[in-house]
């Protein structure tokens, strides 16, 4: 589980993972620690640039990859936008909603999977090693529109 609480601790997690720490790697560490949901490259560089780190968007990019390849962080893919979504790995289990109206994400907090997974075991002795689900529709808000 990753809790990451000051800019020591970032260094200790990359080190961990072998991983070299870079000024630019603990400043996206740390947007993806304070983001209340997932973020994208682009908007990842968006706030470095209003901070005035100078980076570019191509090391944000290789920088997302090396830590979802290290399992530091989430890469997910919306369908509705084509993005890919980043957020820091915290080792829990859980799926969202996404309202294709205003965008906003809605974690479920049960797994709706586990009963499919023992039935995949016991009909065709597949064992499922990991799954993610996410669900598109419109909230509650966007309905009344």
């Amino acid at each position: 589980m990753i809790v990451l609480e000051e800019n020591t601790r970032y260094k200790e997690v990359l080190k961990k993972e072998g991983v070299k720490s870079t000024k630019h790697r603990n400043a996206i560490l740390e947007l993806l620690e304070q983001s209340e949901s997932p973020l994208t490259a682009e908007q990842l560089f968006i706030s470095l640039q209003e901070k005035t780190e100078s980076i570019n968007l191509s090391t944000v990019y290789r920088t997302l990859d090396t830590f979802a390849s290290k399992n530091l962080v989430i890469k997910s893919n919306r369908m509705d936008d084509g993005k890919a979504r980043y957020e820091l790995n915290h080792n829990e289990h859980k799926h969202h909603l996404f309202c294709v109206g205003c965008h906003k994400e809605i974690s479920i907090e049960e797994c709706p999977i586990g009963e499919l997974q023992l039935s995949l075991k016991k009909k065709i002795d597949f064992d499922v090693t990991g799954h993610k689900l996410e669900i598109y529709g419109y909230c509650h808000n966007c309905k009344k529109v």
